[in-house]
């Protein structure tokens, strides 16, 4: 199968890279800045924000699956227009488009949400984030857009190197106790994208851990996981900080995950023990 992934370069882009080029897939990852291992996809320097850049790339590899594991979070032309510009171009060109979303475009006000709510976002991130999957419905309606949450996993992600930095004392700060998330292991959600790519699956997928648990409590796991003093983290209120943005967004997964064979463990089961590098 030959499959574009778009963001390449990226936590969750470079995961899915690895397990592509692993199955024998056919790979071309774009990147921004920085290309990764030639040894395992054909790199293409993409910037999102310009139509005909994406016409290029899609135009040149001819993809039969693109998955958009793109965004950057201050910037609405690359996280909202940019899933325009690839669905358009999936569309003209034919092939299937998975649409990485998430939970950030959620309020939080619901107790829990499901693969059928729709989007209520807060924040200028969760509303380029609906805005993209706006599009992509629009222009493709057989995409699938999958909603996830933190991704963590392999030491790798913006929350252990925070948990690290805070727990050795490197970086002073506190971990929200009233912002709850529930958190994917990077290896389980590019199993499920690949899962989900494959299979040809579409329509809205909800891809999340199983467990909801708040950023310090995460915290904790994450330095027990790593051999780190976890009292040394300090605990904050988001609500009493200001900063704004949704503080509990629960995703259910429960109807995607009886679509997949790829089992979505939760934050207590995945940071049990070390992770693998």
């Amino acid at each position: 199968m030959r499959v574009l992934i778009v963001g390449g370069s990226g936590f969750l882009g470079g995961e899915l890279v690895r397990r592509c080029a692993t199955a024998g897939h056919d790979v071309a990852a774009t990147y921004r800045t920085s290309p990764g291992d030639p040894g395992q996809a054909t790199w293409l320097p993409l910037d999102l924000r310009a139509r005909q850049e994406v016409a290029a790339v899609l135009g040149t590899f001819a993809p039969e699956v693109t998955i958009n594991a793109a965004y950057r979070q201050s910037d609405w032309a690359t996280t909202a227009d940019g899933a325009a510009h690839v669905a358009a171009e999936v569309a003209r060109g034919g092939g299937r488009l998975v649409q990485v979303s998430s939970d950030v475009v959620f309020s939080g006000a619901q107790e829990r949400y499901d693969e059928t709510c729709p989007p209520d976002p807060i924040t200028p991130y969760g509303a380029a984030k609906a805005a993209a999957e706006t599009a992509v419905r629009a222009v493709l309606p057989g995409a699938a857009i999958v909603r996830t949450s933190l991704i963590v996993g392999r030491g790798r992600s913006v929350h252990e190197t925070l948990v690290r930095s805070l727990a050795t004392g490197a970086r002073e700060g506190a971990l929200f106790t009233d912002d709850v998330r529930c958190p994917v292991h990077v290896g389980d959600l590019a199993a499920a994208l690949l899962e989900v790519a494959e299979r040809g699956l579409s329509g809205v997928l909800h891809v999340a851990g199983a467990d909801a648990v708040s950023r310090y409590e995460l915290g904790v796991l994450i330095a027990r996981r790593d051999g780190l003093d976890a009292s040394r983290l300090r605990t904050g209120s988001r609500a009493e900080a200001g900063v704004p943005g949704p503080l509990e967004v629960r995703l259910d997964c429960s109807a995607t995950q009886r679509l997949l064979t790829t089992r979505l463990r939760g934050a207590h089961e995945f940071l049990a023990a070390p992770d693998a590098p």
